[in-house]
């Protein structure tokens, strides 16, 4: 059997949304006193929503340069974060872009305009000495443009809710999600629900991901899920990785989705 590993991921990673994660991320160090470390992936957006720009910040620079000392990693997410793009047209666009989420920042971008971005968001890691493994689109959603613009750039790995995908080549690897919606009440009470039935189906995956954001620190709720699932997970064996370091150290041992489809064919 594969050994089993989960990646506490934390997405929006901003100067305004760090003050939403420090309690949680200090509860988690002290958890690390008693099983030892456990690394985050931090996804970082350069300008979140256009409020400021994560070289100018001085808190956070310091924060995330002490996080990369401790076996962090940092991945670009996005780099605005929020969707400028024309209004959508039809309804599978108007429910992407206005119910799902209003932040697919890469959704619906041609190759030119995906790769200026991913540009822009390399410069500001160099510029702050952050290496840059990974991309993750904002909300996962990557247009074709996009997909094609990370096939020139200097990324290892991008992903989606279910999977992991290598680059330059778009090899597939699966690594489901959990994630919550902690907008509103109603919000939070389903993702528990959801999310158990998530957990059961997917718990003997070789990797989790744990997806947490700037909201679900604001609710206690959600706050003491994510706490006590990392907990479980380490009393269960699972070890916390990073998603470069698992795709460096244990994923080239994993079958891709392609290979699996030409084995059973």
């Amino acid at each position: 059997m594969a050994e089993q590993h989960f990646a506490l991921v934390l997405h929006d990673i901003a100067p305004e949304t760090w003050p939403d994660y420090k309690p949680f991320v200090e509860a988690i160090d002290r958890l690390a006193e008693r099983y030892g470390p456990i690394p985050m992936t931090w996804l970082v957006v350069p300008n979140f929503h256009g409020r400021g720009e994560c070289r100018d910040s001085r808190t956070l620079r310091g924060v995330l340069d002490a996080r990369l000392a401790k076996g962090d990693e940092l991945a670009l997410h996005g780099y605005y974060h929020r969707d400028d793009a024309p209004s959508p047209r039809s309804l599978r666009a108007y429910y992407m872009r206005r119910i799902y989420t209003w932040e697919g920042e890469f959704y619906t971008l041609d190759k030119a305009t995906a790769g200026a971005l991913l540009d822009d968001g390399l410069a500001q890691f160099e510029t702050c000495g952050w290496p840059h493994g990974g991309f993750v689109a904002p909300a996962w959603l990557m247009s074709q443009g996009t997909r094609e613009a990370l096939r020139t750039r200097p990324f290892s790995y991008t992903s989606d809710p279910q999977h992991l995908f290598r680059l330059p080549n778009f090899q597939t690897l699966e690594a489901p999600g959990i994630v919550w919606s902690a907008r509103s009440a109603w919000r939070r009470q389903m993702s528990r629900v959801v999310s158990a039935v998530q957990y059961r189906r997917i718990q003997h995956a070789p990797l989790l991901r744990l997806a947490l954001h700037p909201v679900d620190m604001r609710h206690r709720t959600s706050f003491d899920y994510w706490y006590n699932l990392v907990e479980q997970l380490l009393a269960g064996g699972r070890e916390a990785v990073t998603k470069e370091a698992w795709l460096t150290r244990w994923a080239p041992d994993l079958p891709t989705m392609a290979s699996r489809d030409r084995d059973a064919a």
